[in-house]
């Protein structure tokens, strides 16, 4: 008989332990934290106060993802509230620069838009490569990660061999991209592959409605 025979067995005939309750309590164990004896009753005593304390680290975990989660949607509401008071294309740079430096801790950020410039003279609108275009178009979700290209490398003035992860997703409110957005920190860890990026894909639609707010009608290159 297998052990799991012998579970299944007590399962299915649980009045086997009131009849022999007073043999059960006569059978020592090993201690599950030590070496000493401990009766069946005190180890699933133990055992029970183990999974507690499990449970009370995984609550603890859960409370703290929920606190973290309501200060990232009031970081981005306020972001909302802001962008949505800006009058033209810089005031919504500005102020999308701001938050992520100030409030999202985000140190450096870099924009590239192929829309109508209509007179800016904005270094968003600097002709990108044709690699860039198709990055775009790919970035179905937010990417994040230590890896980008050369000429997204480029777009920062911090030194290259510094940033060590990166976010990026495309800005686009139909389905052809007009734009694209990439956030970097020399932080390793900042943006990870395995991290949740709703409230990136969040930014990357807010930024899009944004922009095209003040740039209503254009025609993607």
């Amino acid at each position: 008989m297998q052990a799991a025979d012998i579970v299944q067995w007590l399962k299915q005939n649980p009045e086997f332990f009131d009849e022999f309750a007073d043999d059960l309590a006569q059978i020592y164990v090993p201690h599950n934290h030590g070496g000493h004896a401990v009766s069946l009753a005190e180890r699933q005593l133990l055992t029970l106060r183990d999974r507690n304390r499990q449970l009370e680290g995984r609550l603890s975990e859960l409370l703290q993802f929920g606190v973290e989660n309501d200060q990232i949607s009031d970081k981005l509401h306020q972001l909302t509230v802001d962008l949505m008071k800006a009058a033209d294309l810089r005031g919504i740079l500005g102020t999308l620069e701001y938050h992520l430096k100030e409030r999202f801790n985000v140190p450096c950020m870099a924009l590239r838009l192929w829309l109508p410039a209509d007179g800016h003279q904005l270094m968003e609108f600097s002709p990108v490569g044709e690699a860039i275009h198709t990055l775009a178009s790919n970035l179905v979700s937010p990417y994040c990660g230590p890896y980008v290209t050369d000429e997204v490398l480029d777009w920062f003035e911090i030194g290259a061999g510094e940033l060590k992860s990166f976010a990026q997703f495309a800005l686009k409110t139909g389905e052809r991209p007009f734009g694209i957005l990439v956030l970097a920190s020399q932080d390793s860890e900042r943006f990870y592959p395995d991290m949740g990026t709703l409230y990136l894909q969040r930014l990357s639609e807010l930024v899009s409605a944004a922009i095209r707010r003040v740039i209503p009608d254009h025609e993607s290159a």
